[in-house]
């Protein structure tokens, strides 16, 4: 037995190990509604310490991809009580990742059509989203070009924020992650290449870095730093976003989050879904710079780890918990085969985006294959 099958706390959050369900994108909500499918979905990973949900709109505005959840209207959060009630029913913990994806949308997806929001009025030029066909079918597109967010505007988006995490709780939720990496509206107003603003939100890091905290003063205020959490990706490119000196602007924003008493901080080593060594990046430099500020935090670690590189890591301290994503697709039982070494199933890639329950509540556990 080692460490990371052993109990800890993030925060306000109790885990019965130390292995974490990523959030995973997979696009089976339609009108943003999480529904019975869903339900078993997440009921069946119920075993990770933590089961961080799929990105989840925190509203209509802040939807870039089709049938993805919301956390803005009735029906979803009524839908969301019944996911959150059946991992609990199965002894697991579960907070929601809270999403605004800027500039990585489409019209369609939009309130009346209108053009997505960002710090920029510049389009993702190698950006995609995932859009329904009038058929059914569905299938990746361009972004469409934003506009970018007046300022008169933001404390609106603050506040958006702010009630999407009460609606979190109230729906059951262990706590809320905030979704401030991979090139969504957070991350893009903390990229320099994306942020051409001129106003107290553009230009310096202190200021480029404004609106992230602001999210997070008002986010705590309302349900406590204890069940709230942060995600941030360094170095990864996605959504056209990068930074001419990202190891200055993370180890700023860290140690801006080290003020809070947070449950977690998730940080994405290298690019996301892809290779560690993306950049040059010194992570356990940004972890000690966050520990030499005063932060408490827990550190939870993310991209390609394996069993031993999870278990080196928990054991040495690089780490409080690891994030495994694509595993838990095709190993609703993930914690066990981990824990007995065994065998990990394959995911398949043609059902990850959009379906039904084929490679996606269908994959059978240990026990079910035997």
């Amino acid at each position: 037995m080692t460490k990371l099958f052993e109990p800890t706390k993030l925060g306000d959050i109790s885990l019965a190990n130390r292995i974490v369900m990523a959030p995973l994108t997979r696009n089976r909500s339609p009108n943003a509604v999480p529904n019975e499918l869903n339900v078993k979905y997440y009921a069946q990973r119920a075993t990770a310490g933590l089961i961080i949900t799929e990105a989840t709109a925190i509203t209509h505005q802040g939807q870039g991809y089709a049938n993805v959840p919301g956390l803005y209207t009735k029906e979803a959060l009524e839908g969301w009580k019944k996911v959150t009630d059946a991992v609990h029913a199965n002894g697991g913990k579960i907070v929601v990742q809270m999403w605004h994806v800027g500039r990585i949308s489409h019209t369609t997806l939009q309130p009346n059509g209108g053009k997505p929001v960002s710090s920029t009025s510049r389009r993702a030029e190698t950006s995609k989203t995932y859009l329904v066909n009038s058929d059914g079918t569905g299938g990746f597109a361009d972004v469409s070009e934003p506009r970018a967010l007046e300022t008169s505007e933001i404390p609106g988006i603050v506040e958006d924020y702010r009630k999407a995490a009460r609606a979190a709780i109230d729906a059951g939720f262990d706590g809320v992650e905030i979704h401030g990496a991979n090139g969504y509206l957070l991350d893009q107003f903390l990229r320099g290449n994306v942020n051409d603003r001129t106003d107290q939100y553009g230009g310096s890091i202190e200021n480029r870095a404004r609106f992230l905290f602001e999210v997070v003063d008002a986010i705590t205020k309302e349900i406590g730093a204890g069940r709230t959490a942060i995600r941030i990706s360094p170095v990864t490119a996605s959504g056209d976003a990068s930074d001419p000196a990202p190891q200055q602007l993370f180890t700023y924003v860290v140690e801006g989050l080290a003020k809070y008493d947070l449950a977690y901080i998730h940080v994405i080593e290298g690019q996301t879904g892809g290779k560690r060594d993306s950049l040059p990046f010194d992570y356990d430099a940004l972890h000690a710079a966050y520990k030499a500020a005063g932060g408490k935090a827990g550190w939870m670690v993310n991209n390609a780890y394996t069993r031993e590189m999870a278990i080196e890591a928990v054991e040495s301290g690089k780490a409080d918990v690891v994030a495994f994503g694509k595993p838990f697709i095709s190993n609703p039982d993930f914690v066990r085969r981990l824990e007995e070494n065994a065998a990990l199933a394959q995911w398949d890639q043609t059902t990850l985006y959009g379906g039904g329950a084929k490679g996606y509540a269908d994959y059978p556990t240990l026990d079910e294959a035997a």
